[in-house]
């Protein structure tokens, strides 16, 4: 038994897309048969049924209306699967033997236009890498917002982009697996697809990105000698194009990536600050949420954008900042915009789906009233009010011819398919309207007709219906049948009733059907004929939108320093940080009603390097260290900050260590982490950085960690290429003895108050150091069981009174003593040491000295052996 030609077909097609699930158009379903049968059922939780389509074995079969092709294409592309859409190209009725099929599009998680796998406010990143020894070449395409970048630089830089924009899709070079994994780690949720290596050639992808762009050298674009970068872009673009067949007609720049223009904020210092996600899972618990005021999906992108990645150049930061100020005070023309935003589409990926083939009559509506506020935006930005914000009216192109050819040719409130007609007005279109005519007449038609055939037969009841299986009928009861003309054709018969069809009343209906039908045809050739005319616009309009959306934060920074009372900030040129009055910008909003954040006050720069700080847990000590990160990424990044002042010297990198975790994918301990993450901060840290150490050490035994601790922190100061401004929080108490060692240390405790066994925190800090943790009196607060803090206090007690006495506890010596942790000598031993005179010694009074100083150590040793006998007896 051989294959039905359907399936004949099916396979080819098949065969072309063996890596993907394929959704096979039959008539007003998809199908999927085989193997994509079984996968589909389980993930989109599909009936699995079978038929022998002339296969000696039934073949697995799983299906759904076409009507529902966005939700489960969604649904495939979130659980991982690339999917080949593969559609009637040809109309049914008007097709000799098999319907012709093609893939129109293979969607994947980086090249999706669907919202319900797209993140609002954040982009889909489809990234490209090419890997040449110690260079990297980087490209991205967002092709729901036509946003293309590209370039090159070292391992450090481009492995610093690749996690900042986190690609939904990576394609490479099939021999460069495993340079990937160095580059992206392997808890990347990135999704990998190796291609062919032709992809990548510099004569192919040259070609491509001229071709695409329509230019004869790669001179105007800026690329003419970044070759790795010039690899990689071309290779995504004609991915894109060849293998996924998306229109890129909407992708109309070539960005550069320039990782030194801005700050390079690693994965760890993103994650210890809690930018986008927070350690607890709560979305309220980042500093995005916190200070997100845009009202336009563009903005929100830019927002994380400019987050992820703060300026360098203090007047660009300044610019910024006097945009904020300027939208801040004046709140008639920041409220007025800000209404007006709230009308708008999201331009940027209703243009991506328009452009792309995917858009539909409502996206088009959307884009209209977008295009409508433009004018009345760029109005109210060319006003004196406006300040510096007239800059970014000026640049505003309202497209008006555009604007005024969707205004005349689209409905208000048009259907979704671009295939059922009702989507131009009354006067766009003469055949249309004359056909409208036709279609819309039959009521009265109807109506005319009934009322002759009354009158011509005599019968009063004589009634002309429609109905999708018989179209136009007339129906006459029992009651007259012996009135009914001979050239009615009976149809129906019903219980009290005859239906009746004639031939002028089916030539009429054929009529009208023609009519709807060639009214849905020329409709839709005139939106695709649209769709053409909005692609012309489309380097306009992505203008546009990237205007909006700088717009929009800073509306969005204005709003939160206004209800929030954060300050400007003063970016200065010198090295230091002074903060008056700060506060956490996360935390202060997320306090119980009715309890005030405790302000504190911040200076470190200049001759003051590193700020040891000191404190119980609970204190306070890790809020005030990152919020002192936090304000001065979001002064840099052109936001006000939470301080009633603010003077900030530009800081190159931010660099933090928090916390204790483990990376068990990778296989670190907590204290490997604590290292990895400490080697990366001192091979990367400059002057001008600001490092944050929130606890080092505390994966290890004690005297490791505090020797570890101790250091670094040494190394920190007295490392010229280093000397960063580091605030260091620590429960290694001896490492308040530094500041006595190191001119450029300074200690710092949170005040806390004790109250019988209990403590209460201040959460102010204050100069010196702190020499207790009181870690009990927080396991009280904690709820620990009060027999268990009784011998907490009573094991205290003991381990005070012997070698662990804190009134005596060691102090770590100078660097030239080999022995950091080396008891201080009993007092029989330290006295006969201080009688000897070296000088004054034969060597045989020095050999008898030795002998006695031989029995007073040894009686030393069993002492000290009784000691801790005892002390481990009592614990």
């Amino acid at each position: 038994m051989s294959a039905t030609p359907m399936m004949k077909q099916y396979n080819a097609i098949k065969s072309r897309h063996k890596g993907a699930i394929l959704f096979f158009r039959m008539g007003d379903f998809f199908e999927m048969f085989y193997e994509d049968a079984k996968i589909a059922s389980q993930v989109l939780g599909l009936a699995l049924t079978s038929r022998n389509h002339g296969s000696p074995d039934a073949v697995p079969l799983a299906g759904f209306p076409h009507h529902q092709l966005e939700a489960y294409l969604s649904r495939m592309v979130k659980a991982g699967f690339r999917v080949a859409v593969c559609e009637q190209v040809e109309d049914p009725k008007k097709a000799v033997g098999i319907v012709k099929r093609e893939v129109i599009e293979v969607v994947t998680a980086g090249n999706s236009l669907s919202d319900k796998v797209l993140e609002q406010n954040q982009n889909n990143y489809l990234a490209s890498l090419v890997i040449d020894k110690e260079q990297v070449g980087l490209a991205f395409i967002d092709v729901s917002t036509g946003e293309y970048m590209a370039g090159q630089g070292s391992w450090e830089e481009m492995t610093a982009e690749l996690k900042y924009r986190s690609p939904a899709e990576i394609i490479y070079p099939s021999e460069a697996g495993a340079a990937l994994d160095n580059l992206t780690g392997s808890g990347s949720q990135s999704a990998r697809s190796p291609i062919d290596d032709y992809f990548f050639s510099s004569a192919y992808a040259e070609e491509q990105l001229l071709s695409h762009f329509g230019v004869i050298s790669l001179r105007g674009l800026g690329f003419d000698n970044l070759s790795l970068a010039v690899r990689a872009a071309g290779a995504v673009l004609n991915y894109l194009k060849e293998e996924l067949k998306r229109d890129c007609a909407h992708i109309r720049r070539l960005g550069k990536i320039a990782p030194r223009e801005a700050m390079n904020l690693d994965a760890a210092t993103v994650r210890n600050l809690e930018l986008f996600q927070a350690f607890s899972g709560r979305k309220d618990a980042t500093l995005v949420y916190i200070i997100d005021r845009t009202l336009t999906p563009m903005g929100g992108r830019m927002l994380r954008k400019w987050l992820g990645r703060p300026l360098l150049e203090a007047e660009k930061i300044e610019r910024r900042l006097e945009m904020v100020d300027t939208a801040l005070h004046s709140r008639n023309l920041r409220i007025d915009l800000q209404k007006r935003l709230k009308s708008l589409c999201d331009i940027e990926r209703t243009l991506s789906r328009l452009t792309g083939g995917r858009g539909n009559p409502r996206d088009a509506v959307g884009l209209r009233r977008s295009l409508e506020e433009l004018p009345q935006i760029k109005q109210a930005l060319g006003t004196a009010e406006a300040g510096i914000l007239q800059e970014i009216g000026a640049n505003i192109d309202p497209a008006a011819v555009l604007t005024e050819r969707l205004q005349k040719a689209l409905l208000d409130d048009p259907p979704l398919s671009v295939t059922e007609g009702g989507i131009f007005r009354a006067g766009y279109n003469e055949r249309i309207d004359y056909l409208r005519k036709i279609s819309g007449s039959g009521k009265e038609w109807i109506i005319a007709r009934q009322e002759e055939e009354r009158l011509r037969t005599g019968i009063p009841s004589l009634k002309i219906g429609y109905n999708k299986v018989f179209g136009y009928y007339i129906e006459i009861t029992r009651a007259h049948a012996e009135k009914v003309p001979a050239e009615y054709i009976r149809k129906q018969t019903l219980v009290n009733a005859e239906r009746y069809i004639t031939p002028e009343l089916k030539e009429y209906e054929e009529q009208v059907l023609r009519a709807e039908d060639e009214i849905k045809e020329i409709e839709y050739e005139l939106f695709n004929e649209l769709r053409y005319t909005i692609t012309g616009f489309a380097e306009v309009l992505q203008k546009d939108a990237v205007l909006i959306a700088e717009l929009d934060v800073y509306l969005s920074f204005a709003q939160i320093a206004e209800e929030y009372g954060y300050c400007r900030p003063e970016i200065t040129a010198e090295d230091y940080i002074e903060l008056k009055d700060s506060r956490h910008p996360v935390v202060e909003r997320l306090l119980p009603a009715g309890e005030k954040f405790v302000e504190n006050d911040l200076s470190i720069g200049g001759d003051l390097r590193l700020m040891i700080i000191t404190g119980p847990n609970m204190a306070g000590k890790s809020t005030y260290l990152r919020q002192a990160a936090l304000i001065v990424l979001m002064a840099q990044a052109g936001c006000f900050v939470p301080a009633k002042s603010a003077k900030i010297g530009v800081v190159d990198r931010i660099f933090t260590r928090v916390g204790a975790q483990d990376n068990l994918v990778e296989g670190e301990s907590t204290f490997l982490l604590e290292m990895n993450e400490a080697a990366n901060i001192l091979n990367h840290a400059t002057p001008k950085s600001l490092i944050v150490l929130d606890e080092i050490g505390r994966g290890t035994s004690t005297f490791d960690g505090l020797s570890i601790a101790w250091a670094l922190t040494e190394y920190l100061h007295n490392t010229p290429t280093l000397r960063s401004k580091t605030l260091f929080a620590t429960h290694y108490h001896e490492l308040t003895e530094l500041e006595k060692r190191l001119p450029g240390v300074k200690n710092f405790n949170i005040l806390v108050r004790e109250h019988g066994h209990k403590v209460i925190f201040i959460r102010k800090i204050a100069p010196g150091g702190c020499d207790r943790s009181y870690g009990i009196q927080v396991a009280r607060m904690a709820g620990l069981p009060e027999t268990l803090i009784d011998r907490a206090l009573e094991v205290l007690a003991s381990l005070e009174g012997t070698s662990l006495n804190r009134n005596q506890r060691r102090i770590l010596p100078p660097r030239d003593q080999l022995n950091l942790f080396q008891e201080a000598a009993p007092d029989e031993l330290r006295a006969e040491l201080e009688q000897i005179d070296p000088d004054a010694l034969t060597p045989k009074q020095a050999l008898e000295i030795l002998y006695k100083l031989k029995g007073i150590k040894a009686g030393i040793s069993d002492l000290g052996f009784g000691i801790r006998e005892k002390q481990s007896k009592s614990i």
